[in-house]
């Protein structure tokens, strides 16, 4: 492969690294930590794999108990690298043979193989321009733990995997489960070879290499390569080279292992989450949510209260002075609910009965109807963590929202244009009636002392000051029964106000609580999914 398509790999996997780091940290707290960590690891892992040595290509023979592997990997080898046979009837360590020696002692540390071999080269695998290292491994089959252990490990470090098997055991249950099939999107970096098949009949061979490719695409390595060979008799064997070295001078097997590995931890992260979008936090949700919140925090009494204080106060201010100071005895509703400083920045809290029993759950029935309907549509696990973030703050619900609506200006003390005039005019009415009063008064008490009483001006027949009483009276019953209409009206329309701006206080406070975590949790499964997309792209 050219250096411009070896960088365009090595870009795409940055790109998808990056990608599967975020969606990382994005479903902390919401998936299994376990996981996590195993794709923490593998980003580690991947991380370490990059800065070291780029141009040596790792390849490990992989096989059971019996299997010819050190056998196969000493043919392939063109040298006895790996003692086998009776002296050394099992692997007990890694072995590696090295081509190409320049940077692979780095390499070779952090794979943890100290027994290493410089190899001469071999015609149609490697010389020592190459940069191949071949891994001779422990069987995946041994009995002792610390061989089980290495091969596990090597299975997720090698840049290549070279699976050996054997006519008699190439369809064990325990390479297909445990190993093969749970590296299925490892096709591109994974060599199957048919050891052995010297001890097979010719007509056998390709009927058991059928029988092998079908196994292998149960497994998801349909496209797999499958060769045939036989250590003893040196059949294959160059087949077996050409492929490895098909793999090496293509020089993008570990970015290809990489990748391999980020799209299988992409789809663990895939399982583990489930698939799907939140429906998300919409218009009609927040409004139903800021309704019954506003319910549950007594918005409607502090409304009704603020219609009755102002007709309270402008029958006070426009009401018959003669009967108006009786409304001092009526108590100022909004001031028995500490809603009537001049200033709504001077109150913290408010008087209001404090939330009990069926408000807490309407508030709660809110909140989950609210998570319910932004949440459809997730993924359990993230279903869940929008929940409980539309739950987190519910505890300071009922302060805040009292609070809010503290803070909230609802005009109490606020005059309107129309009270002075309407007073001016009330009390010239009442001094009218005074004044025809007075008038009648003084003409009765001249005709008491058996005075000359001088003639009253009429007006239509009329005693002024009969119709100074009549006319102060009427204009005053008018004036008080006019300004009830109008402070009613007026009432409406500022009991209005104060249900639109409580309403924004109540909402502004569900933003904050309810609303901004959770679509908070919504963009956060967007971005997850979007990141594992990215990281999971073919």
């Amino acid at each position: 492969m050219s250096r411009h398509g070896s960088a365009r790999v090595s870009s795409q996997l940055d790109g998808r690294l990056e990608a599967l780091n975020d969606a990382r940290e994005l479903a902390e707290g919401v998936l299994p930590d376990d996981v996590l960590e195993d794709v923490l690891r593998l980003l580690e892992r991947a991380a370490s794999r990059r800065s070291l040595s780029a141009d040596h290509t790792v390849v490990g023979f992989f096989g059971a108990t019996g299997s010819g592997k050190s056998s196969l990997f000493n043919a392939v080898s063109g040298a006895e690298i790996a003692t086998a046979a009776v002296r050394r009837p099992t692997t007990t360590e890694p072995l590696a043979g090295v081509w190409g020696a320049d940077g692979s002692d780095p390499l070779l540390d952090w794979l943890d193989v100290r027994s290493r071999h410089h190899a001469t080269p071999v015609d149609g695998l490697a010389d020592d321009e190459t940069g191949l290292i071949l891994l001779d491994l422990p069987d995946f089959d041994s009995t002792r733990a610390a061989n089980r252990d290495i091969v596990q490990r090597m299975v997720g470090l090698v840049d290549v995997l070279v699976w050996v098997l054997d006519p008699q055991k190439y369809a064990d249950a325990a390479v297909h489960n445990d190993f093969l099939a749970p590296l299925a999107a490892h096709g591109a970096v994974t060599l199957v070879v048919l050891n052995q098949t010297d001890r097979l009949p010719d007509r056998d061979v390709r009927p058991v290499l059928e029988s092998l490719q079908g196994i292998l695409a149960r497994d998801g390595l349909g496209s797999v390569q499958v060769i045939g060979a036989s250590a003893v008799t040196g059949a294959g064997v160059d087949r077996v080279r050409a492929a490895i070295r098909h793999v090496v001078l293509q020089r993008q097997a570990s970015a290809q292992r990489l990748t391999a590995d980020v799209a299988r931890a992409s789809r663990q992260l895939r399982e583990v989450s489930g698939d799907g979008e939140a429906a998300g936090v919409r218009a009609g949700s927040k409004a139903r949510l800021a309704d019954e919140l506003a319910t549950a925090a007594n918005v409607p009494l502090v409304v009704a209260a603020v219609d009755r204080s102002y007709r309270l106060e402008s029958a006070h201010r426009t009401g018959w002075p003669v009967t108006r100071w009786l409304l001092k005895f009526r108590p100022d509703p909004l001031r028995r609910l500490n809603l009537r400083s001049t200033s709504p920045a001077e109150l913290s809290r408010t008087s209001l009965p404090p939330a009990g029993a069926p408000e807490r759950a309407r508030t709660d029935a809110a909140v989950r109807q609210f998570a319910d309907d932004a949440s459809a549509g997730a993924p359990g696990p993230w279903r869940a963590a929008i929940r409980g973030a539309a739950r987190e703050g519910r505890e300071r619900l009922p302060d805040a929202l009292d609070q809010a609506i503290a803070g909230t200006d609802l005009s109490a003390a606020r005059k309107s244009w129309w009270w002075p005039l309407f007073n001016l005019v009330q009390w010239l009415a009442l001094l009218t009636v005074l004044g025809g009063l007075g008038w009648l008064g003084v003409l009765a008490g001249l005709g008491y002392l058996q005075l000359p009483v001088p003639d009253v001006p009429r007006v239509e027949g009329w005693p002024v000051p009969t119709l100074m009483i009549a006319g102060g009276a009427v204009l005053g019953i008018f004036l008080a029964l006019t300004g009830k209409f109008i402070g009613a009206a007026a009432a409406r329309g500022r009991a209005a106000t104060a249900r639109k701006r409580l309403r924004t206080a109540v909402g502004n406070v569900a933003e904050e609580l309810v609303v901004e975590p959770v679509e908070v949790e919504v963009a956060r499964l967007r971005s997850f999914n979007t990141s594992l997309d990215k990281a999971g792209a073919k």
